[in-house]
Order: C-alpha cells, then structure tokens, then sequence
C-alpha cells in the first residue's frame, strides 16, 4: 500500500514538473588533460569567484565563494550545493537565502559550483547531447571525480585551507551529497541533506530521479545506464546505506504540507515578477507534492539506518513545509552547529 501511495506521488511530480525535450545535437568527444587548475579569480569583498579547469569534463567550471572575514588564518570549506537547476539559474543559494550574511561572521570558506544542472552531481556513463545543447557545455559529466577527487586540492591551495571538508546539499543534490560520503568516505567531516530522496534504484525511485534528469532534456540513460544497471544500486544511499561514514550527518524534510512559509507573506512569492497567488499555487501544489515524496524516501531511510544501529544521524522530519527556499534556509541554519563541530570551529 505503501508502494501503490508513492507511486501516485511520484506520478503526480512527474506530470508536474516534466519540461519539454530539446533536439539532439551531436557531441564531440572530449580530450583529457592532466589537471585541475584555476583559470580566473575575482575576489569582491568576502565574495571571490573562480572558473576550475576541470580534465574529467574537459571544461571550465564556475565557483562562487563566500570568505570568512579574516583570510590570514586557515579556515575549513563547506562545499554547498545547489539544486536541479545547478545554480545555473535564479534558484541557487546566494539569490534566495541569506547565506552570504549568516556565513559573514564564520570562519568558513563555502563553495557553491554554479554548474552541474541536471546531473544528480554524478559520474554519467556517457555524454549527453540534449544537456550539452540545452546548458551550453560539452555534455560531459564527471560532478563526483570533479567534487571528491579534482576540486578539494585546487580549493585548498587557492584559499589557504585547513583541509578539513563538510557537505550540504538541497533537492536533487540532497541525494547527492549523501551518495558523494559514500563514494569517498574520508573527504567530508560532516553531511547535510535537505529535502532529497535516498532512495533511487527501485522502479519510483528511477522514476523520479528520471524526471529531474528529463527537466533538463537529458536521458537518464546517460547517467547510470538503463534500469537494472548495477550503478543505480551503486548510487543508491538507501541500498548502501551500510556504508554511509560514520560522520555526524543531518537529514531534514518537510512533510509538503502548507506550512509558515506557504502564504502569501512569504516574501519570496513576491520577487519572481509573476502573479504572487499564481507563484504560491504553484509552490503549494509543486512543491507539496514534491516534498511529500521526500518525506516518504526520508522516513524510510530513517528505517534502514535505525535498524543498521546507527546513531550518527539526526532527522529532522517536519510535519509541514513544501519545496521551497524558506524551509531550506531554516535548514541551513539548524544544522549549522552540527557541522560547525565537525570543521572544528564550534
């Protein structure tokens, strides 16, 4: 029964949030290099901007930092990702939270890519020529060997770091983040996944995770290959959940549920430049949904984790709240202290 009600969850985001599929245009192969490096800097203030050669994808990526205020002193990195539309759009950490003014005063240099849409922040089997032609790049995706193996070292020499790593993550990447401590268990000191759906290799999980992918005009197909490919289990942090590192980690939901911030004194249905009741309609209805589905994926990770004895988890599984950037800004906030702890700056 269960099963049977997220399946109809699951139907209904899908019919939601489906775009339309782009033409295909071929793609070339990409030529490798040896390794990552800067390629430009800007610093503004506490702000810096930076495009990283990355040699698995064969193109530069873009960075935004927020510095802590005093730079002569290492400071540890909180990589922060952002959601399907991989920051590439208005819908990324900087333009609707207040990260930049709640980081201010913290010795923390946080990293957001401002690239990666679409991609579940995974090593794809394959180019994808839909996503090349509809995000401008090469197609190529390579998100975890550039986040986990490539990006690290070039982040700790250009910033003066202490080397010492969390991760957080909304959304699509709220999978991701968890899937990234798994694939390299010694590189993150703490884990932070905001309404995202741990379970991806059963046939809804595909399903959904094929959605985000499609949004973008790319086929999933690419990615892990077609269903049954043993990299959907691989990737799955409900399946592998055994060996999630035994850091602290933070896992929060809403229930999609109206909530404090699904009305129209949420000032971010205002800003848009669309109808304020259109944009919260949509907001509800969207993103309830959506969220629903999480919280369903995140209670049954709950599961598997407690019955794996594991205590370094905290849920946080709210009994409201949609989709949305006010819930994940509280969640940014809450969680804070757990991985200000483990960065050693508490």
């Amino acid at each position: 029964m269960k099963n049977e009600m997220l399946r109809g969850v699951m139907a209904a985001a899908c019919a939601l949030a489906i775009a339309t599929t782009p033409v295909l245009v071929d793609v070339a192969p990409a030529a490798a290099a040896t390794e990552a490096t800067v390629v430009s800097r800007t610093d503004t203030g506490q702000s810096t901007e930076l495009r990283i050669y990355s040699p698995s994808m064969d193109r530069e990526i873009a960075l935004r930092v927020m510095r802590p205020a005093d730079t002569s002193t290492p400071a540890p990195t909180l990589y922060l990702l952002n959601g399907a539309g991989g920051g590439e759009d208005k819908a990324n950490w900087d333009a609707q939270t207040d990260a930049a003014t709640f980081f201010a005063d913290k010795h923390v240099n946080v990293v957001m890519p401002m690239e990666g849409a679409f991609s579940y922040y995974t090593d794809w089997h394959a180019p994808d020529a839909m996503l090349a032609k509809n995000l401008k790049n090469n197609g190529r995706n390579m998100w975890a060997t550039f986040l986990t193996k490539e990006l690290p070292p070039v982040i700790d020499a250009a910033l003066n770091t202490t080397g010492v790593n969390s991760i957080a993550g909304i959304s699509m990447a709220g999978t991701s983040v968890l899937d990234l401590a798994i694939q390299a268990p010694d590189l993150y000191r703490s884990v932070a996944a905001y309404s995202g759906c741990a379970m991806t290799s059963d046939p809804v999980g595909r399903m959904f995770v094929s959605t985000v992918v499609r949004m973008g005009g790319g086929n999933v197909d690419n990615m892990w290959g077609k269903a049954g490919d043993a990299a959907w289990a691989e990737h799955d942090p409900y399946v592998q959940a055994a060996r999630l590192p035994n850091i602290p980690i933070y896992i929060a939901t809403g229930s999609g549920l109206p909530g404090q911030y699904d009305s129209l004194s949420n000032p971010r249905v205002h800003i848009s430049g669309k109808d304020a009741q259109t944009m919260l309609n949509s907001q509800m209805l969207v993103g309830g949904t959506i969220e629903a589905a999480a919280a369903y994926c995140t209670v049954m990770m709950q599961q598997r984790t407690n019955s794996l004895g594991r205590t370094n988890i905290t849920y946080n599984i709210k009994p409201t709240g949609s989709h949305s950037w006010g819930y994940w800004q509280d969640d940014l906030h809450q969680s804070w202290p757990m991985m200000a702890t483990a960065l050693g700056i508490s």
